[in-house]
């Protein structure tokens, strides 16, 4: 079992950046693989990026260049990196962690894009 919690979330103006963290309460070193989703108002939960145990990262087509996704084991945190913000990237920021045969997910932060 793993528990995860997000934080650095907050309000940026277009063009801004952020950086959210997520900390897990073990080790990620053997996590398969680990992730952000984000969910806005009315809409469906979306993959944003993912980062496996090779460091192999994945990401939405809608991020691309601009979203960076890193970990670091020595801390058990993975960050999201995001630059070049658009309003439209306003949502509730998801951390996921699939470990073998179970999902995990933290609580979300608000991250909030003004034009």
């Amino acid at each position: 079992q793993v528990q995860l919690v997000e934080s650095g979330g907050g309000l940026v103006q277009a063009g801004g950046s952020l950086r959210l963290s997520c900390a897990a309460s073990r080790s990620i070193f053997s996590i398969n693989v680990m992730g952000w989703y984000r969910q806005a108002p009315g809409k469906q939960r979306e993959l944003v990026a993912t980062i496996t145990s090779r460091s192999n990262t994945n990401y939405a087509d809608s991020v691309k260049g601009r979203f960076t996704i890193s970990r670091d084991i020595t801390k058990n945190t993975v960050y999201l990196q995001m630059s070049s913000l658009k309003p439209e990237d306003t949502a509730v920021y998801y951390c996921h962690a699939d470990v073998v045969s179970a999902h995990y997910w933290g609580q979300g932060t608000q991250v909030t894009v003004s034009s």
